[in-house]
């Protein structure tokens, strides 16, 4: 099969990975893709948002399967194109995509089908969201309505704060026409945790569950990134809490997306909080997570082209997924200045020796190769350095044994990715 991968960042140099491990894959395409994916793939020039460029390179090069990887183009309605041009896509269509695409459909659609989440709001406008804020006190939490990259959700703890996030949303349109609306919800406390899972539009099977790091500092302090790093599986989510989920949290969700004439095809993932031992929906995100991929695909033993096949033709019934019986931790290596300004261009060195190390994997994600030949830093999270082992202290040893070999100027990484798992094990 001739396979395209669209996207630019860890997820999809992690996505190309396993699919290159697939005996169904002949050839392998990353549009535009990164230093990484250029050493397995066959990188084009085409940006991700382009769907008729896209549409038209996929026809040219009789593309079996086109694998989209970021919200954006989902949100765009790639999926939809591709089927009229009769190409397979992996992923679901504009009409379930605003699953992740608008918070404020999918907090009324969670309410409509008494699936847990936390409390909410939707406002339009700075002074009132400011009037309820100041009724409802802090901790809180406010969310830009549409896609802003990981960035657009503030768990505010002084009304300074959530004044601010405001302010970034309605006043300041930091976030464009993702902030005409904001969300506006209770703080739940407990442990944050990744769900996903392919879905046929009735069907679902879940992967392990995975646990990220979104702010920027160690201890969770600081504004919320894209993602600063990822392990699993988690144990946070045990047999018991997986069934709850599998059963009242995705199936449900399925089942009402097919109810409203919106069939979700693809993977649904899932940002929950678990207070108690009781999952709450924080959010949905209409595709792989990243950097939960990044942890999750390196223990897949399934071939993933085979289960992304049944997905996009409704055969998942019946289907099991296979895993290594390990821990994978991925740490996210990024520019100084991320998540605000940072510089690129800058050169990285200790790749090919990191590379040759067991039981490491370097999936790349801000990078490019220069006209030199060398990779160079080309956003604000570049790297994603993964450890595996059977033991999850020696998996999280080797990640950040294999990092100290790496440099390039400036370069940030948080140092406390996983600890949270040590009350756990």
């Amino acid at each position: 099969m001739r396979i395209l991968v669209v996207g630019s960042g860890g997820r999809e140099h992690a996505i190309a990975y396993k699919i290159k491990q697939s005996k169904l894959c002949s050839s392998l395409y990353c549009l535009p893709g990164n230093g990484g994916t250029a050493k397995i793939a066959k990188n084009i020039d085409i940006k991700t948002d382009d769907i008729k460029r896209i549409v038209k390179f996929s026809k040219k090069e009789n593309i079996d399967l086109v694998v989209v990887g970021p919200e954006n183009p989902l949100a765009l309605g790639i999926v939809d194109e591709l089927e009229k041009a009769g190409i397979n896509a992996f992923g679901p269509k504009k009409n379930a995509a605003i699953i992740e695409a608008s918070k404020t459909f999918t907090k009324s659609f969670l309410k409509k089908h008494s699936i847990p989440t936390a409390e909410y709001e939707t406002f339009y406008d700075f002074d009132s969201a400011k009037k309820y804020i100041e009724s409802k006190g802090v901790p809180i939490v406010v969310k830009a309505d549409g896609l802003a990259a990981g960035k657009g959700v503030t768990v505010a703890k002084t009304e300074e704060e959530a004044t601010k996030a405001l302010e970034d949303i309605f006043i300041k349109k930091r976030f464009g026409e993702a902030g005409n609306m904001a969300v506006i919800e209770e703080f739940l406390e407990g442990e944050e945790a990744s769900f996903l899972a392919f879905s046929d539009g009735e069907n679902i099977l879940p992967m392990i569950a995975a646990q990220d790091h979104k702010p920027i500092y160690n201890n969770d302090e600081g504004p919320n990134t894209g993602g600063m790093g990822a392990y699993a599986p988690t144990p946070i989510i045990d047999k018991e809490i997986q069934q709850y989920i599998t059963e009242n949290i995705m199936k449900k969700t399925i089942l009402g997306m097919e109810a409203e004439g919106r069939a979700y095809k693809g993977v649904l993932y899932a940002g929950l909080m678990i207070k108690n031992k009781k999952p709450y929906v924080l959010e949905f995100n209409c595709r792989f997570g990243d950097p939960e991929t990044q942890a999750i695909l390196p223990l897949l033993e399934s071939d993933i082209v085979e289960v992304m096949l049944a997905t996009v033709e409704g055969n998942l019934d019946g289907y099991s997924l296979k895993w290594k019986n390990e821990y994978a931790i991925s740490v996210v290596l990024a520019s100084g200045g991320y998540p605000l300004n940072y510089e690129k261009d800058k050169t990285i060195t200790g790749l090919y020796e990191v590379e040759k190390l067991e039981d490491i994997i370097v999936f790349h994600a801000g990078t490019k190769m220069n006209g030199n030949g060398n990779i160079v830093t080309n956003g604000g999270r570049v790297l994603n350095v993964v450890g595996l082992d059977k033991d999850f202290k020696k998996a999280q040893k080797k990640a950040y044994d294999a990092i100290k070999l790496i440099n390039f100027d400036k370069m940030y990484y948080r140092t406390d990715i996983g600890n949270k798992v040590y009350k756990y094990l």
